[in-house]
């Protein structure tokens, strides 16, 4: 019995040293998503955006609108609107599913250390009460962040616009 499974042990490991002798080049394949650029222009690293924002750009982006409902033509520019409490995105699609436009509306979202030691540093003993952030993209013209923050110092209250690295508008 001991010799049947020292066998059979021996005679498995010998086939799998024949298996897969053939081998085959294959050519070399990149995929991309069709709206990374619109993601790289408006920043969805971690340190960059506040995770709802993130949340948001990545549904716009991963978006497939050729398998919508409403989708007719590739000739046709399509409207989509996406929603969470924290902001919305208008995003324009071209046809074939790309990103074209978009405008981007979040409050109350938490902001960049860098927008955050500027406005406090340049307005000691004020508070930020309230945020905006905007974001406009356009294809081949980049994205164009704006932070609108309501400052408040007791009863006083005052809107400041910065971009997305702190420097004032």
């Amino acid at each position: 019995m001991k010799k049947l499974f020292l066998g059979l042990f021996i005679l498995g490991l010998t086939i799998q040293g024949y298996a897969q002798v053939e081998t085959v080049d294959l050519t070399e394949v990149e995929v991309l998503g069709v709206n990374y650029k619109y993601l790289s222009e408006v920043g969805t690293s971690e340190s960059e955006v506040a995770k709802p924002v993130k949340i948001l750009q990545r549904k716009a982006a991963n978006f497939d609108l050729k398998s919508a409902e409403f989708y007719v033509d590739e000739e046709m520019d399509y409207d989509v609107y996406f929603k969470i409490p924290q902001g919305k995105i208008l995003a324009i699609y071209n046809g074939e599913g790309e990103i074209i436009r978009t405008s981007e509306r979040f409050k109350d979202i938490a902001l960049p250390l860098e927008v955050v030691n500027t406005v406090l540093n340049e307005y000691p003993g004020w508070i930020i009460g309230s945020d905006l952030y905007l974001v406009t993209y356009r294809r081949g013209k980049g994205a164009e962040k704006t932070y609108k923050l309501l400052l408040e110092k007791g009863k006083e209250r005052k809107w400041v616009k910065t971009d997305d690295k702190g420097k004032f508008i």
